[in-house]
């Protein structure tokens, strides 16, 4: 699994993952994948509504919490990933930026790690992450 699908598997979960498509939660509804993009079909409507927006603070902020130490997700891309348990070594980071499309210089690791932050950001709310309005990119 990529780097960048360790991190939306940690927030979303495997049932969050394949709701869009589907999913097996709506598996009951054999007829409404095709339309799993409207928002009134019935599989949708009843589960996967509530579960279409996932707060992602309260499951950072408890994933930091039983870390025991001090880790800024909500600012620093290496501790989101130390809170979810997930490689954030340079090499790692540079993965994650070829996986995400960086153009800028990999050895740069401050101005790249600000852009991965920001990307993983827009990453979450563009998939139904609700992020406080601080973290708003």
């Amino acid at each position: 699994m990529s780097i960048f699908g360790k991190i939306m598997g940690a927030i979303f979960g495997t049932k969050a993952d394949a709701a869009p498509a589907g999913g097996g939660a709506a598996a009951g509804t054999g007829s409404s994948p095709g339309t799993g993009s409207s928002a009134g079909t019935g599989s949708s409507a009843g589960s996967a509504a509530p579960a279409a927006t996932v707060d992602v603070a309260p499951i950072l902020d408890k994933a930091v919490a039983a870390k025991g130490e001090k880790l800024e997700w909500r600012t620093s891309i290496v501790d989101l990933m130390k809170a979810l348990d997930i490689d954030s070594s340079f090499t790692a980071r540079k993965e994650l930026a070829k996986e995400l499309g960086y153009t800028g210089d990999s050895n740069d690791s401050a101005t790249m790690n600000i852009w991965l932050h920001k990307q993983i950001m827009m990453k979450f709310a563009a998939n139904g992450g609700k992020l406080p309005p601080e973290i708003k990119h």
